[in-house]
């Protein structure tokens, strides 16, 4: 399990009328706008993946025995993996299904499932982390134990021991939404637990607890906004923690069944071939990477346009280099 770092206590989240402000102060910074603009052509490819499919006339699932040579088990033909005016990032090795719809329609395997994962983290976490902050001392306590060993459990194992038990029919990338969202949510809780302790004795909570607002009342009109800053910076850590998850997982043989393809699926059935058709490894694994760093950097970005001190110190820190 990948510890992710926790924003810190005193992030302030910005007001409906400060949406624009943190806007700016995100794309103040070209790494940022380089990520977001990442992620979003990722999107529109995975989006898009049908019309790309029709527009090189390719099925990402049909078999192509004519483009691979038999005699050396199953190389590309031609060089670069089979790169071609019809393939244009070459053919799969073994089987010759034109590789750059396949990377197409993966994409919107680990990006549903890491989107998906990541909803049910915070759900989950949220809830977790204000019942043990709001609840008495054995609900807490209890909570606290819970919460702990729900993070040591190995989601990697418990993974490959659903796929015994879970029925075949059962949709996989909803089985690994559930996986990485329930065994994951630890971390988050205990974030808001702590955020929620801390937002707990500052004057604007007190004063709805004093006008008799009940508990229920006061986490969703006060501590909830006042959450919505620290919580939508751990999403953007947790996106790409779930995306790396979920290509274990496939990698492992528990994500998405064949022929669906899969980003960790195509670097499972990539490892036979790395000497022979490195392209074949380095595409799904280079999409991999690019996209787990967008989505870092974007977290990171956003993370500091929430938290005013972090502007701040960035800018004092300047001032004293430029002084000396």
């Amino acid at each position: 399990m990948i510890d992710e770092p926790v924003p810190a206590a005193g992030v302030v989240p910005p007001a409906a009328g400060a949406a624009r402000q943190v806007l700016r102060r995100v794309l103040r910074r070209p790494s940022a706008i380089a990520a977001a603009t990442t992620l979003a052509l990722l999107v529109l490819l995975a989006l898009t993946a049908p019309l790309f499919a029709q527009l090189t006339g390719q099925d990402p699932n049909a078999y192509h025995d004519d483009l691979v040579d038999s005699a050396r088990g199953g190389v590309p033909l031609g060089s670069f993996g089979g790169v071609s005016a019809d393939h244009w990032l070459g053919v799969e090795p073994g089987t010759g299904r034109d590789l750059f719809t396949r990377l197409l329609y993966g994409a919107r395997v680990s990006l549903l499932v890491a989107l998906g994962a990541t909803a049910v983290q915070i759900a989950v976490g949220v809830a977790v982390g204000l019942a043990a902050a709001l609840g008495n001392r054995f609900v807490g306590q209890f909570i606290g134990r819970f919460t702990d060993v729900m993070i040591a459990l190995p989601m990697l194992v418990i993974g490959i021991a659903l796929t015994a038990v879970v029925p075949s029919d059962f949709p996989r990338e909803l089985l690994l939404i559930l996986l990485i969202g329930l065994f994951d949510w630890g971390g988050t809780a205990r974030m808001v637990r702590a955020q929620t302790l801390a937002l707990t004795g500052l004057d604007f909570v007190q004063s709805a607890r004093l006008s008799g607002n009940g508990t229920l009342r006061i986490a969703r009109r006060e501590l909830l906004p006042a959450l919505a800053a620290p919580v939508i910076t751990l999403a953007a850590i947790k996106v790409p923690t779930a995306m790396v998850a979920e290509a274990s997982l496939s990698f492992l043989g528990v994500g998405v069944k064949p022929p669906t393809p899969s980003w960790g699926q195509m670097l499972s059935g990539a490892q036979t071939w790395f000497r022979a058709d490195p392209a074949y490894v380095l595409l799904p694994a280079g999409l991999l990477f690019a996209t787990v760093l967008a989505f870092t950097v974007l977290g990171d970005a956003v993370r500091t346009a929430l938290d005013p001190r972090e502007g701040s110190r960035l800018r004092v820190g300047t001032r004293k280099e430029r002084t000396a």
